[in-house]
């Protein structure tokens, strides 16, 4: 493996410390978004169980915040439970997008390395070529310098697609878990507003 990467050259630094940044991402990425991390199961009904404990709701709030990102939209919500259902759904979509952005966190930079490392193998492709011409002189070309600068661009061009193709499969479907987890929890915060709301409504 050492020598294909010394045979391949500088550009396959470039791609190689892309990959280490790509599986660090993945890696903590499918920590942080583990649906039971995100979306408890269970909290909604717990949630509205400790509510209707008028002793506990203060203490309730500030678990709910540091619980998870669904207790956060919960919280919100529940900070605002005097107002109208408007007032509590605008508050909890305020949260949402806080919550979206850190579920998103480092998305981006995972679908960049994505869709770079072809083209940083392109680079070394260009860069091995240039050996290769630059290799000719007028007694013919150096037979050495010929192969080097093929491994060159062939190494970087196959490292450039090993590291994209991973990081392309997981970005896309890191994206789908975190917009499937969003509209779930959605869904639940809006029904906490409406048992919240009903409740008061009926005198509860």
């Amino acid at each position: 493996m050492w020598a294909i990467v010394e045979a391949a050259g500088w550009p396959i630094w470039t791609i190689l410390a892309a990959s280490v940044v790509s599986l660090a991402i993945i890696l903590e990425r499918l920590f942080s978004l583990r649906r039971g991390v995100v979306v408890p199961e269970g909290l909604l009904a717990q949630t509205l169980q400790e509510y209707r404990r008028v002793d506990l709701r203060d203490e309730l709030m500030r678990r709910l915040q540091q619980h998870s990102p669904l207790g956060r939209l919960f919280a919100a919500g529940l900070r605002n439970v005097s107002g109208s259902r408007e007032v509590m759904k605008e508050s909890i979509e305020d949260e949402g997008r806080q919550v979206a952005y850190q579920l998103e966190r480092l998305l981006t930079t995972l679908g960049t390395i994505a869709a770079m490392s072809p083209l940083l193998g392109l680079l070394g492709t260009v860069i091995g070529m240039i050996e290769i011409f630059g290799s000719q002189n007028g007694s013919g070309a150096n037979p050495q310098q010929l192969a080097h600068g093929i491994s060159v661009a062939l190494y970087n061009t196959a490292f450039g697609l090993i590291v994209a193709i991973p990081s392309m499969m997981f970005y896309r479907f890191f994206r789908s878990r975190v917009d499937g987890l969003l509209v779930e929890m959605e869904a639940q915060a809006i029904k906490l507003v409406e048992v919240v709301h009903g409740e008061r409504r009926n005198g509860n």
